[in-house]
């Protein structure tokens, strides 16, 4: 399985309507929405009401990731907006098994985040209750970083863990991904690569994206 979400966060904010067409247009099958707060990341970006936007301009997978303080007081309001994935960070929240609970009781994919420096020890003993593991390979919060090399020995241990404890879990990668390194990210294990910079930043999106996937 190859998947490519593109970050909206690298979009032109100025012309949305434009990139979620040429998104739509493409080969990626999924939209990454990064919701932060200001609190658990030192950036604020988007809300509600562009997720919303976001539901009626696509009809490929919506997936959020939530970089905020305590996201379990959100989780029927994504729901309500029509998102697909919803994942959170084992960070942020002090009942992860609950708060991934309810968000699959919403009827959403459960999604649990990781920070570099977090081990993957912090969500052994829920891969049978989500549906994806978002491994960070930036520190949170700001686009266009570079990737963070000691990531690919992770993804390895990871599929590792999945395996062993018969989840059927897929591994999400985010940040730094460019036609350079993604190759080797699904070699190592992930299944969907967040692309921002990469995407949005290109002569050429949309092929960019197709040689992605190949």
């Amino acid at each position: 399985m190859k998947i490519i979400s593109p970050s909206l966060l690298s979009a032109d904010f100025l012309n949305l309507g434009r990139d979620c067409q040429m998104l739509n247009e493409s080969e990626a099958q999924w939209f990454h929405l990064d919701i932060m707060d200001g609190v658990f990341v030192p950036n604020i970006s988007y809300g509600m009401p562009l997720i919303k936007a976001m539901r009626s301009a696509t009809e490929k997978v919506i997936d959020v990731h939530l970089m905020i303080e305590k996201p379990e007081r959100y989780i029927d309001d994504f729901k309500k907006l029509g998102v697909d994935f919803l994942t959170v960070h084992a960070e942020a929240t002090v009942h992860l098994h609950r708060t991934l609970q309810a968000i699959k009781a919403a009827g959403m994919k459960a999604g649990v985040a990781l920070c570099p420096a977090t081990p993957l020890a912090m969500v052994e003993e829920v891969l049978t209750d989500v549906d994806m593991v978002l491994l960070m390979s930036v520190n949170p919060g700001f686009g266009g970083q570079k990737f963070i090399e000691s990531t690919l020995p992770k993804i390895k241990k990871l599929r590792t863990m999945i395996l062993n404890a018969g989840s059927q879990a897929i591994i999400q990668v985010d940040g730094g991904v460019t036609l350079d390194n993604c190759k080797e990210l699904f070699d190592a294990g992930a299944e969907c690569l967040v692309a921002g910079s990469a995407v949005f930043g290109s002569d050429d999106p949309k092929s960019t994206i197709t040689k992605m996937l190949q």
